[in-house]
């Protein structure tokens, strides 16, 4: 099984369009030792041909060109792209779904209230029912259960949705009463090599079903988005906590660094990384920390074999 990571940032990219916080002006000075990013989405693929590209980034078009593997000529119109899985409903992992509108009609994986959404508070579904057309098929999320099914063109990977304890968009009826589905994290369980990967770019907490799954995996690569629970207030850029926009920080009493060092998996990776996240300063002393903790960050362009 290869992963590559396709956009390893969070919302807005790295540096984001509008802001002078220490990172973006530092990044764009040259005055930091740090790399751009794009916005969080990573391709899985059994064979190195078909892909499933999970979560489609507003920056997608962008990562297909820097990524041969999505690109084989094997039609006058042709792409590396089997199907598409969404973790949630989430702008920045959606808006992708319409740079994808020529081509033929997209297989897409997700939950009923992800599939909800793109129906009715960003009804993308509806916009693309007039171009390529939206193949759904749905992920049965439920309250305490496991979800496992398999991607046709992905032979000898076999997928489990794990509800996430998180946040739906803000657009979404279930914004502040979620529900199972809302969020998802994805284990991927490569049938001949026994290996696994977790992923779950946006993980508000730590529910037993979800610590489980996290056990089990070989390669961790999980919500890296803030440092602190109070980095954007801190800031001035928000008046919420990371906790209020659905992210565990790495930093603090039960934070992911505290909940990495727990588990057995060989490596442990943080992607959805905020640009105002001091981790992106690769001689900050809180990438340091990191590393010192055995944790990477991901980058635009890792790739993953298992």
């Amino acid at each position: 099984m290869k992963i590559i990571v396709l956009g390893s940032a969070a919302g807005g990219g790295y540096p984001q369009w509008n802001c002078n916080c220490r990172n973006c002006d530092g990044l764009r000075r040259g005055a930091i030792r740090s790399r751009a990013r794009t916005q969080s989405s990573i391709a899985i693929s059994a064979n190195g041909s078909d892909w499933l590209l999970v979560n489609a980034s507003p920056d997608i078009l962008a990562q297909i060109r820097a990524t041969p593997a999505l690109q084989p000529a094997r039609a006058a119109r042709d792409s590396g792209i089997a199907a598409v899985l969404l973790m949630d409903a989430q702008v920045d992992h959606v808006t992708g779904l319409m740079m994808l509108r020529e081509g033929r009609p997209i297989p897409l994986y997700c939950s009923a209230p992800v599939w909800q959404d793109l129906q009715a508070g960003f009804p993308l579904a509806t916009v693309l029912a007039h171009y390529c057309g939206v193949d759904w098929r749905e992920l049965a999320v439920a309250d305490g259960e496991h979800c496992s099914f398999t991607v046709p063109q992905l032979d000898g990977i076999r997928f489990t949705a794990v509800p996430l304890d998180s946040k739906a968009p803000p657009y979404s009826p279930h914004r502040e009463q979620p529900v199972a589905g809302d969020n998802i994290g994805l284990l991927a369980h490569d049938l001949v090599t026994g290996k696994k990967l977790f992923y779950a770019p946006g993980l508000g907490a730590i529910a037993p079903l979800t610590a489980a799954a996290m056990r089990e995996a070989d390669c961790l690569l999980v919500d890296g988005t803030f440092w602190t629970e109070d980095e954007m207030i801190a800031l001035g850029f928000s008046s919420k906590p990371a906790a209020a926009m659905g992210h565990l920080p790495q930093s603090g009493a039960g934070g992911m660094m505290e909940v990495l060092d727990g588990l057995p998996a060989s490596r442990k990776i943080l992607i959805h990384i905020n640009n105002t996240n001091p981790i992106l300063d690769e001689d900050s002393p809180q990438h340091a920390t990191l590393c010192g903790h055995g944790i990477e960050l991901a980058y635009d362009g890792m790739e993953i074999l298992l």
